[in-house]
């Protein structure tokens, strides 16, 4: 009798935060962390707000593995996330690699969402959702870039699968859903003229703020060169399709403008996304 193949070890991380306004600040109140994922806080830049840096120690994901964030801000706190580097999913033997984050923005509070790239490896197979719960006056600056092959190498996703979901919440009521489903072959969808038109790279950008915080933040990237619109009061999208590079580019000189502009926060990126 053959005996039954060994199952391969999986990993499942899970990052938790809350932060809280004080007189000195926005501060940390919770943290929580499991291996792969852990969280790290470089010094802010001076009168900057805190900025949280979530790393992956095992390097990538493979099918099986999942991972969980989960940040909290509380009312009149300003606090971003971001990534020290790009997160690779590698190629599956058959299960789906998983990520769900959970973003809860609380009255008058500001959070940035500001993760590095995502490198799809041919055969890789993503399953990805994003949920964002925020209040009455409460303000996120989002972005997102999915990096279809390892570009540097020539390599185009061809085979595997991606699922990534964005649910927006406000006031407790659905305000934006958005997916993308590249099904079972990803490079037939890719490659058509009519969809991804062959790009390498896509990237999402997302402001959610008051309907004339918006206005204001499409006005600012459409007299830099970017489209963007407003598909509901107080919300603006801009997207990206192209090689990885030029995707990166576009996203890079697009936040700074929002951060400043819109935020009210320096004009620049955190120094781990740029660096």
């Amino acid at each position: 009798m053959t005996a039954p193949l060994p199952r391969h070890q999986r990993a499942h991380g899970r990052a938790e935060l809350g932060f809280a306004h004080t007189p000195r600040g926005t501060v940390l109140r919770h943290l929580y962390h499991a291996a792969p994922l852990r969280v790290l806080f470089p010094t802010p830049e001076p009168g900057e707000p805190p900025m949280a840096a979530l790393v992956n120690v095992g390097g990538g994901l493979a099918g099986g593995d999942s991972l969980e964030v989960a940040v909290e801000l509380a009312a009149e706190g300003t606090a971003g996330i971001t990534t020290p580097a790009a997160e690779k999913i590698y190629r599956s033997l058959g299960d789906d690699s998983r990520i769900a984050t959970t973003l809860t923005v609380t009255e008058g509070a500001t959070l940035e969402w500001l993760p590095q790239e995502t490198i799809l490896f041919d055969g890789a197979r993503l399953a990805r959702r994003m949920e964002a719960r925020l209040a009455p006056g409460a303000r996120l600056l989002a972005a997102e870039m999915l990096v279809f092959g390892r570009a540097a190498r020539g390599e185009r996703l061809e085979s595997g699968a991606l699922f990534d979901s964005w649910r927006l919440w406000r006031g407790g009521r659905l305000d934006w859903a958005d997916a993308t489903d590249l099904g079972p072959a990803p490079g037939a969808r890719l490659g058509h003229r009519f969809g991804f038109g062959g790009a390498g790279a896509g990237a999402l950008l997302l402001l959610a703020a008051s309907p004339a915080e918006a206005e204001a933040g499409r006005a600012l990237l459409r007299a830099a060169g970017h489209a963007a619109t407003l598909p509901r009061p107080g919300l603006l999208l801009a997207r990206w399709l192209g090689e990885a590079m030029a995707v990166r580019g576009a996203l890079s000189a697009a936040l700074p403008l929002l951060r400043a502009g819109v935020l009210g926060l320096a004009p620049s990126l955190p120094r781990l996304w740029t660096s």
